[in-house]
């Protein structure tokens, strides 16, 4: 049996270590196509993949930065609200970035929204409060796509938890321990900044733009969203496309998941709880059987 296992558990390592190697060889430096592929055969997207990047919510012990969530709200805003709505995120929760409910109020007002109908059956617009939500820059989803080259922008209230690159074997199995689950950010920070001309003899079609990060081709519809200098950050910030993506990028995990830290919270006391637990448990067990003949 321990032949058996220890056999098992080597052909898994040499497994993984030529998924490794392959996987390294499957992504040229120069974002073209795999080389491994026949002309003709659909490649493995993305075809770099994104890094690990460090963000001060990753690990069990993770918190949101508020003032990184708030330069990312104001980097959504300037440049991402043009296209990408957040319905599903109400103003009311801009509190939990630390601002007021004064600054909520004034926040929220810079948006209209639709109401209605009124006494006479006619829909509206008013200034948006608290409670109403981000609304969409375009009236419906067919608008939307014809302004768009027939595509319409996704939603960015659960991108960075709806938007990740499957790890492979054994990463996976080391995310497990780690904790890892910020490749919804750090996709969306590889592919603002993942940018570029494309190799030698790779077509790009009219309207579109090169991205080896993109995970469904190798160009995407989506011209480079942002540039050095574009964003002017109260707190004295880097202005450089580097800073917005993980502004954004952190903004947007926030948006996906505001009860991250709450969460990370009630774990960890649980664990604690269950190692208390599980002590007394034994010292019952061992108290109960201690006079009894085995």
């Amino acid at each position: 049996m321990k032949t058996l296992v220890t056999s098992i558990l080597s052909f898994a390592f040499a497994a993984g270590l030529g998924s490794a190697v392959l996987a390294q060889e499957a992504t040229p430096t120069n974002g073209a196509a795999p080389a491994h592929h026949a002309e003709g055969e659909t490649p493995h997207y993305p075809l770099k993949h994104p890094k690990e990047e460090e963000w001060s919510f990753a690990g069990p012990f993770g918190h949101y930065d508020k003032g990184q969530l708030q330069r990312g709200l104001k980097v959504y805003t300037e440049v991402c609200a043009a296209c990408h709505s957040m319905k599903l995120v109400p103003f009311r929760t801009l509190d939990e970035l630390g601002y007021s409910e004064a600054q909520v109020k004034a926040f929220a007002a810079n948006y209209e929204v639709q109401d209605g109908p009124d006494a006479s059956g006619e829909m509206f617009t008013r200034k948006a409060v608290p409670s109403d939500y981000f609304p969409s820059p375009f009236p419906n989803a067919e608008a939307a796509a014809a302004s768009n080259n027939g595509a319409a922008p996704p939603d960015f209230s659960l991108i960075a938890k709806a938007r990740s690159i499957e790890r492979g074997f054994p990463q996976f199995v080391f995310d497990i321990f780690t904790q890892y689950q910020e490749g919804g950010p750090d996709y969306i920070h590889a592919l603002l900044t993942g940018y570029e001309e494309p190799p030698a003899g790779f077509h790009v079609p009219q309207g579109g733009h090169y991205n080896p990060y993109f995970n469904a081709a190798a160009v995407l519809a989506m011209p480079k969203p942002l540039s050095d200098g574009q964003v002017t950050y109260d707190d004295g910030a880097p202005a450089t496309v580097d800073q917005y993506s993980r502004d954004v990028s952190a903004f947007l995990m926030w948006a996906a998941e505001p009860h991250l830290e709450e969460r990370k919270r009630t774990g960890f006391m649980v664990m604690i709880f269950l190692a208390i637990f599980t002590v007394l448990i034994y010292l019952t067990k061992r108290s109960i059987y201690a006079n009894k003949e085995h």
